[in-house]
């Protein structure tokens, strides 16, 4: 409490200081709009009021205010990249609020973007005046460059920007790093909202659940400033939807494609229409997009040991130092139909020129119906191997015997299932807000409640094994592979597991926060603020999972023989045709098997497969932040200000006996901790086309739920156990960065960064003496990264002829990580480490041709190998393979309003790729194959 006094003091002091007095001078407030010629709203412009020397940069909406105005007469000056600078002449009277609308006007050599973009007034160029006006360090995208790249989620629109890589799914950009820092290190917010997380044990906030034609720009906030979230290590991303129009818009996209994974078919569609009253006072928005994929992929799995365990003669354990082999290796076959939908409803009322309110409604909404066909065998336990039932050759174990499964996942008939595999995710959020002025008091606030959950029903599994020698593949271990030494015969595949489970997991946040912002010169200048507020963050998150195995009660089902199959050939798979699924249990027989017939199946539930993963974890933020934002000269912008947060946690989780698994206890713990936060901005415009920025900044990064929460699960051998007792990982952050603008709508940009981490959380490992594996999240020691970025965009139209039509999008990051303080299975400090997540090596780069009727652009994403997940050791880490994506997309525009597009996507049929150890040991590689998109837009303005 002595922290939130102390804060409160500050603020008092420095309220007196600005002057009281002015709360109440007779001085004016001007208030306007900034449009363009389609009467869309321009964000990020540079407004002042010269002969005062006084600057704010317009909001999302378009909008400005300047406080404490004098009377008389004055002139507003718009600056904005791609647009005519407009002069408006103003009379203040004392004691009034005076409206103005300011009109745009595009530069004539800039007319043929406009159409090539189908969007008014160029969103590059929208994006580039947000990023170059703001003070903080940041990157900003626009929806029409988002919509100049063929990604149909935003997850793929945001690895475009710098300092930026993500981790797929399904062939989707789920999970993004932002500068290194894994996903769950840093936030997303949807307009200034926070979007909980979906999934059950971490943070991470799934991307691929969000279209891309539903957000309107992306913003990426590299430095926070005081009044930003702190939990954003890496970095704060803020998806901000479609505002209001302040005039009639409708706009519409219908299409269609396929995969070629499986010639299956993609239908995508899309409309947005809004309007604003003929008063000017209300404002409405509505947009919805559904996109049905039906797909799938290739996949082969693996894991490495470089020790080899038998029963000698003497029926003695023998275990071998041995070179590496793989002693599990599974194909998978996965047919998956994605439904992706999102609706969105914005409106906002202007009771006055000072008084405004808003609510802005977001819904998305995701199935995924998934089947999956999966063989794997594993090397048998050493009690079951003897003296002659494995070969080694070169000291490598190359025929060995193995438990086989034939794996099939699916779900219930009918319906939503179809027999596949449901999983439910849903993402909701609501906020209302306003914005008022009082005197020369400025006054913010918005109230939001956010909801994300992911339910799977009926989750079934049937499994068939049996037992064989297999030959290991010793001599590529790019293609790991084990084969039958005999054929296999189906009737030896018995029954193994018949299982059902329902997993639902459930995130809820309700926000608020209140700003308060007046005029506060300290400088003796006309153009400083003083800025404080309070916000709450009050999240519950829970997961509810149940399991139940069943056993039939006659043999219809002793044998894989015995059952309806599906057979999966290699003649396809894109993994190389020497792997081949082979055959299992279809999909409509697994589903339609009535498990709650008492006559043909006796079922039970197994606590200990489920009661350890439910937990129930309340997270309560209390924060506060005062900031005081100073123009030194004409050319200098200093930020100053402090953040406090104070959180407490409360978690309930089921703890179990480690000797007796049916002997469970609930634990309950409570924790609660309080960070100081001070930052330093420094913005400095050499010229009207080059800016400077310095920051340094302090944030923090909370626990995942899941590791907070007081459980203890045994699962054979390996015992995985919570820490309520976890630090949040803190960072110290340097950051510099070197802007040149061009008036073409372009940038040439390049900066260096510094974070310094305490606290880090990494997964220990440890090798207990009765041969059990504990598995513990601990915090390290100190970590520290290293970075560059660079990137330059740019149309060069300073070319003759065809040439000036083509463009430059390239951008490159460069990491040097490493983390101390992180202990192997033995208990030895291990050294030499970087921080997983940070590869160091990325880029973007896009070549683009465009005229009056024809766009074209070809497109790379790269990201270097990284550290994923650290194993007991070296020869255990996991790390996430180099990936190399090529894209390429088209539009002819056959009117003003009308284009039609095609898109082509992972032309060079990149997998995901994990490996152990060294790169050579495959650990997964799944392929996807390419994509083909294309249909039609319309957009009315």
């Amino acid at each position: 409490m002595r922290i939130f006094t102390s804060l409160k003091l500050l603020v008092v002091t420095l309220f007196f200081a600005s002057g009281f007095a002015d709360l109440y001078a007779q001085n004016s407030i001007v208030q306007g709009v900034i449009v363009d010629d389609y009467g869309i709203n321009i964000p990020g412009a540079a407004v002042m009021i010269e002969s005062l020397n006084k600057g704010v940069v317009s909001n999302q909406d378009g909008k400005f205010t300047f406080l404490n105005v004098p009377q008389g007469n004055h002139q507003i000056v718009v600056k904005y990249l791609g647009f005519k600078d407009t002069f408006t002449p103003i009379d203040v009277t004392a004691g009034e609020t005076l409206p103005v609308s300011i009109l745009l006007t595009s530069e004539e050599t800039r007319l043929d973007d406009v159409q090539i973009t189908g969007f008014s007034g160029g969103g590059q160029a929208r994006a580039l005046n947000t990023q170059k006006n703001n003070l903080n360090i940041t990157n900003v995208v626009s929806t029409d460059q988002i919509g100049k790249f063929p990604d149909a989620n935003i997850g793929d629109a945001t690895k475009r920007i710098p300092g930026i890589t993500m981790q797929m799914d399904q062939g989707e950009a789920r999970n993004i790093i932002v500068r290194g820092l894994a996903p769950q290190l840093n936030s997303v917010t949807l307009n200034g909202s926070r979007i909980p997380s979906a999934e059950g044990d971490n943070r991470n906030v799934q991307m691929d659940l969000i279209p891309s034609d539903m957000i309107q720009t992306i913003e990426v906030n590299k430095a926070v400033t005081p009044d930003m979230d702190a939990d954003a290590l890496g970095g704060s991303v803020n998806l901000v939807t479609r505002s209001t129009p302040q005039g009639f818009r409708l706009s519409a996209t219908g299409g269609s494609g396929v995969n070629f994974i499986n010639d299956k078919r993609i239908l995508s569609g899309s409309f947005l229409i809004g309007d604003r009253s003929k008063d000017k006072k209300f404002g409405w928005l509505v947009s919805a997009s559904i996109n049905d994929n039906d797909f799938g992929s290739d996949n082969v799995e693996a894991e490495w040991s470089n020790t080899f365990a038998y029963t000698d003669a003497a029926g003695e354990e023998t275990e071998l130092d041995v070179n590496p082999y793989t002693s599990v290796f599974e194909t998978r076959k996965y047919l998956v139909q994605r439904v992706r939908r999102s609706f969105s409803a914005n409106m906002d009322y202007n009771f006055d020129e000072n008084n405004e309110i808003y609510l802005k409604t977001m819904y998305n909404w995701r199935d995924d119906r998934e089947n999956r066909f999966a063989y794997s065998s594993e090397i048998l336990d050493a009690e079951d191997i003897e003296v002659g039932d494995f070969e080694l050759t070169n000291n490598t174990p190359s025929q060995f015997p193995v438990e086989a499964k034939r794996e099939t996942k699916g779900g219930i008939p009918g319906g939503r299932t179809q027999n596949r595999r449901l999983e439910d995710q849903r993402m909701q959020n609501y906020s209302l807000g306003g914005n008022h002025i009082f005197g020369n008091l400025k006054f913010t606030w918005m109230g939001s409640f956010a909801k994300a959950s992911e339910e799977r029903p009926n989750e079934r599994y049937l499994v068939y094994a049996s037992e064989y020698t297999v030959n290991n593949t010793v001599t590529n271990n790019r293609k790991p592979l084990h084969t039958s030494v005999t054929a296999e015969d189906f009737t030896d595949f018995e029954l193994d597991e018949l299982t059902e489970e329902y997993q639902f997991t459930e995130e809820k946040d309700v926000n608020f926060f209140a700003n308060f912002e007046l005029p506060a010169n300290f400088f003796n200048t006309e153009n400083g603020t003083l800025k404080f507020g309070v916000r709450g963050r009050f999240k519950n998150k829970n997961r509810e999972n149940n399991f139940f195995e069943y056993s039939p009660l006659t043999g219809n089902l002793d044998n894989l023989s015995l059952v309806n199959q599906r057979v999966y050939t290699g003649s396809d798979f894109l993994a190389g045709s020497q792997y081949s699924p082979g055959v299992f249990a279809s999909a409509t027989f697994l589903g339609n098997l009535d498990l709650n017939n008492m006559a043909d199946f006796e079922g039970e539930a197994v606590p200990d497969e489920y009661l350890g993963d439910n937990f129930d974890v309340t997270e309560n933020v209390f924060a506060g932040y005062v900031m005081t934002n100073q123009k030194i000269t004409d050319k200098l912008d200093v930020l100053v200000g402090l953040r406090v947060e104070n959180t407490r946690i409360e978690s309930t989780g089921n703890s179990f006996n480690v000797d007796e698994p049916e002997d469970v206890t609930q634990v309950n713990d409570e924790s609660s901790y309080t960070n100081i936060l001070p930052g330093v901005h420094f913005k400095y415009n050499s010229s009207e086309t080059t800016v400077l920025r310095f920051a340094w900044t302090n944030t923090i990064a909370r626990p995942n739920y899941i590791d907070l929460v007081p459980y203890r699960q045994r699962e054979d051998d390996e015992i995985s156990i919570g820490n309520p007792q976890l630090n949040p990982t803190t960072s110290m952050n340097f950051d510099f960065m070197a802007e040149r603008y061009f008036e073409s709508v372009g940038i040439l940009s390049g900066g260096v960064f510094y974070k310094n981490l305490n606290d880090f959380i990494y997964t220990q490992k440890t090798d207990q003496e009765d041969g059990i594996e504990l598995y513990q999240p601990l915090n390290g020691d100190k970590a520290t990264i290293f970075g560059a970025e660079v990137a330059f965009q740019r149309q060069l139209d300073f070319l003759p002829g065809f040439l000036k039509n083509f463009g430059i999008y390239a951008n490159y990051t460069y990491l040097n990580s490493e983390a101390k303080g992180i202990a192997n299975a033995d208990g030895d400090m291990r050294g030499d480490l970087d921080l997983p997540g940070s590869s160091p090596n990325m880029f973007n780069a896009s070549l683009s041709y465009g005229d009056k009727w024809f766009n074209a652009r070809l497109s790379s994403n790269y990201a270097d190998a990284y550290i994923d997940e650290l194993g007991g050791d070296a020869f255990e880490d996991r790390f996430y393979d180099e990936q190399f994506f090529l894209d390429f997309n088209a539009t002819v525009f056959l009117s003003k309003n009308l284009q039609v597009y095609a898109n082509l996507n992972n032309i060079t049929n990149q997998p995901l790729r994990y490996y152990q150890g060294v790169k050579d040991r495959t650990m997964q590689m799944e392929y996807y194959s390419t994509r083909l998109t294309f249909g039609v837009k319309y957009d009315l303005f």
